[in-house]
């Protein structure tokens, strides 16, 4: 039999909520992990193959994200077992039913997350008046838009290469998961002098050493497209993204990326700079702290 509380510890999490309502095909799981320093905040993840270690994991990584940034904020995360390339119709009356079923859970605010976005936040404030991420017509920050993530993560890789030595004029940049942050970073970092030489989606990685055509590439996923979609570039397979040469490695999409039967293939890069939270498992994450530490002396 499953250990329901196997999460559990000082921290949290305060509440997993399995939400199932068979009517409308909706599963989900929220988790609200923490709110010593105010109501949970975190994003609405869509996904065929979500799990709830992974709405904990992510609700755990917003309470420390959150408390660190000192926001009025405690972590929390949500996770929808469906499709986010569904009919936008099926996916509206699948959002607007998780906002019903979270209605009560007012310790938690909604956010945009993988899957999910300015117009699904509006389904949902519409349903419950509560979510962030909004869309700027409904007064909110249009963070995709501005690319709000990928700006912050192309200034911290920023400060990371002045301790490393690495100049971002040439820096050969690969992104692992080019959707709306992994795009956003590959063209703040190419506005310093970085080169794109490989990227990755659902169809597989392109790459060039070179250097890719990145504003043909951000036309083709603003055209719904995938990367494989481009005439130029090597096409090889998803997990190829990890072997491609390069002196900034940026995972941007799903958790664990990085694990224990890989991590010796990245070990050797210059600048690891996650795009998003729990890139790497507790397999890959020794290995990734022992090189920041010989860093460090």
């Amino acid at each position: 039999m499953e250990d329901v509380f196997r999460f559990a510890d000082d921290l949290g999490p305060l509440k997993l909520v399995h939400i199932h309502r068979s009517s409308i095909g909706l599963k989900a799981v929220v988790a609200i992990d923490n709110v010593a320093c105010g109501p949970a905040i975190g994003g609405v993840r869509m996904a065929p193959d979500v799990s709830t270690e992974e709405a904990f994991r992510l609700a755990r990584a917003m309470t420390f994200k959150n408390a660190a940034a000192g926001l009025p904020h405690g972590g929390g995360k949500s996770v929808i077992f469906a499709d986010p390339k569904m009919l936008l119709s099926d996916k509206e009356r699948l959002i607007r039913g998780f906002a019903e079923a979270i209605a009560d859970l007012k310790e938690y605010i909604p956010g945009p997350d993988m899957g999910t976005d300015e117009l699904a936040m509006g389904w949902i404030k519409d349903e419950i008046g509560r979510a962030v991420g909004l869309a700027r017509e409904i007064g909110g920050i249009p963070l995709d838009e501005i690319g709000a993530t990928g700006f912050g993560l192309a200034v911290a890789i920023d400060v990371a290469r002045e301790r490393i030595g690495l100049s971002l004029t040439g820096a050969r940049v690969v992104v692992q998961g080019f959707g709306s942050v992994g795009q956003h970073a590959a063209r703040f970092l190419a506005e310093k002098g970085a080169v794109l030489v490989a990227a990755s989606d659902t169809s597989g990685t392109i790459t060039d050493q070179e250097g890719l055509d990145l504003a043909a590439l951000l036309a083709l996923k603003a055209e719904g497209r995938a990367l494989h979609d481009h005439p130029r570039g090597r096409k090889l397979g998803m997990e190829a993204v990890i072997d491609v040469p390069c002196d900034i490695w940026i995972p941007a999409a799903r958790p664990d990326v990085i694990h224990g039967d890989n991590v010796a293939r990245q070990c050797g890069r210059r600048d690891l700079c996650r795009g998003r939270i729990s890139r790497w498992d507790r397999g890959g994450s020794p290995c990734v702290y022992r090189r920041e530490d010989s860093r460090q002396h």
